[in-house]
């Protein structure tokens, strides 16, 4: 079992292993800067579907399959799978998954479902209630711009702070064989709420979970930013990255020598004309999944901090005037 650090903190006992995982975009994310490390880019966003919403259904199918597929695993060998989207009720992974027939567990964490997917099932893993375990979530920028903002046909004007949705996925497969990459240590985010209201804000909104986790895993720990290679968060995007930052210094502690965002990572926010960045359970899932942990079998990283950030809002709670409470999950990701 899991044993508690601190307040907020697992630290897993067994050796729990990312084993595999794989990373799919669309096309817009293969023309941007990691576009030669994703495992699968499809030029066609519709992916051959009736929809935008049947197509990220697909995206997450074809993560789970190709992941299983490159391990040469069959359905009935994988004991759970979590998985979940920003999408009502999480449709892009049931309909997705459906015909898999794998025990499911839906999650929902917005943005942060990537963390809190691997999340879940590293504790189920060191438990011993699994012994492998999928992790997978998926976004779509048109099916999100349809659910949350405005129909893609609308043509409205973005504003500077808003960021791009992510077209990809992301699926990794954890068990307790002797791996190259293990999961260390896990903070489980607490909801922080600083009453933001934009949609098109979205860093500002989840920029204090960051700050929050990060803290809350530095004080469990004692450890400090430059014990670790990299701290990654999940998609603040350029104005959520300087705030989280801001917000960090004035408790002390300065991540600006090996700080980095997938937000920023995934696009050439110039170039491709995004503004503050992506976004999407698919910016920080396809970034983890395919360069991060390449570059940890690699070598070129050994000791990370990924911390993925989620919007909890819904169309409805927008509608009702609410503002955007925010979650943030981490992970401390280990080359063994």
């Amino acid at each position: 079992m899991p044993e508690r650090i601190g307040k907020y903190t697992l630290k897993m006992k067994n050796n729990v292993t990312i084993r595999s995982s794989v990373g799919i975009v669309g096309k817009k994310e293969s023309e941007g800067p990691l576009g030669e490390y994703f495992d699968i880019a499809f030029k066609d966003n519709k992916l051959g579907q009736p929809s935008w919403e049947k197509a990220e259904s697909a995206l997450q199918k074809t993560a789970v399959c190709e992941l299983m597929k490159r391990n040469n695993l069959e359905n009935a060998d994988i004991d759970v799978i979590f998985a979940g989207d920003l999408l009502n009720q999480c449709i892009s992974s049931t309909f997705g998954l459906r015909e898999l027939n794998i025990p499911f567990l839906g999650q929902y964490g917005a943005c942060s479902t990537m963390a809190q997917t691997i999340l879940s099932a590293s504790v189920f893993i060191d438990s011993g209630a699994a012994e492998r375990a999928i992790a997978v979530t998926s976004s779509h920028f048109c099916s999100a711009e349809r659910q949350f903002r405005l129909p893609i046909e609308y043509g409205g004007q973005r504003t500077p702070t808003a960021q791009w949705t992510v077209t990809g996925s992301g699926a990794a497969l954890l068990d307790k064989s002797e791996g190259e990459v293990s999961v260390k240590y896990a903070t489980i985010g607490r909801i922080n709420d600083l009453k933001v209201k934009d949609a098109n804000n979205m860093g500002a909104a989840m920029a204090p979970a960051a700050a929050d986790t990060i803290y809350n895993f530095f004080t469990d720990t004692n450890t400090k930013p430059t014990d670790y290679d990299l701290i990654l968060t999940g998609d603040l995007g350029k104005v959520g990255s300087q705030l989280l930052k801001e917000i960090l210094q004035r408790q002390n502690i300065d991540i600006s020598q090996n700080y980095n965002d997938c937000g920023l990572m995934i696009f050439d926010l110039e170039g491709q004309d995004v503004h503050s960045g992506g976004s999407g359970c698919g910016c920080s899932a396809s970034v983890f999944c395919s360069y991060i942990m390449k570059q940890l079998i690699e070598n070129k990283l050994r000791n990370i901090l990924f911390v993925a950030t989620g919007a909890l809002m819904s169309p409805t709670s927008s509608q009702q005037g609410e503002s955007i409470p925010s979650i943030a999950h981490l992970l401390n990701i280990i080359k063994n």
